[in-house]
C-alpha cells in the first residue's frame, strides 16, 4: 500500500528481539522496531509517562510530507486492533484524493458512502447516511 511501518518503544533492541522469538504473535513480524530505551522520541510524540517510564500505546499515521494524518493513545493494557488501523490509513489515502469528501466511521474501503462536509450537513448526518 506504498507504507513504511515502524514500531518503537520504550524497550531495548534485545528486548524486542526475545520478544520476536518467543512471543507467537510477532513470528512473522517484518517491520522495523525501534528501541526508544530514553523515551526521547516518546516524549516528542507525547506519549512518555514520566512516572512509569514507559510509553502509552501511541498510533500515528504519518504522511510523505511529515503532516500527522491520524493519532491514537491507549492506556497500556489496551490492545490495537490492525482492522480498526487499516480502515484510518485506507480512508487517510482515500481522502488524499477527495479532499473535499469526508470518510465516516461506517466507511470500510473506496466505494463506500462518503459525505460532503458543509454547513448543510450540520445535524443532518444521519440522513446523508441513509439517502
Amino acid at each position: 500500500m506504498g507504507a513504511d511501518i515502524v514500531t518503537v518503544s520504550t524497550d531495548t533492541h534485545y528486548v524486542h528481539l526475545a520478544w520476536q522469538r518467543h512471543e507467537k504473535e510477532l513470528a512473522d513480524v517484518r517491520y522495523t522496531m525501534g528501541a526508544d530505551p530514553t523515551g526521547s522520541l516518546s516524549r516528542l510524540f507525547g506519549v512518555y509517562d514520566d512516572f512509569s517510564g514507559l510509553a502509552l500505546r501511541g498510533t500515528f499515521i504519518i504522511n510523505p510530507a511529515g503532516v500527522l494524518m491520524n493519532s491514537e493513545v491507549n492506556f497500556y493494557n489496551m490492545g490495537r486492533n490492525i482492522n480498526e488501523l487499516m480502515r484510518k490509513f485506507k480512508a487517510n489515502l482515500y481522502l488524499a484524493k477527495k479532499v473535499d469528501e469526508g470518510c465516516p466511521s461506517t466507511w470500510q474501503e473506496e466505494g463506500d458512502k462518503t459525505l460532503r462536509p458543509s454547513p448543510e450537513m450540520v445535524g443532518r448526518v444521519h440522513e446523508a447516511l441513509h439517502e
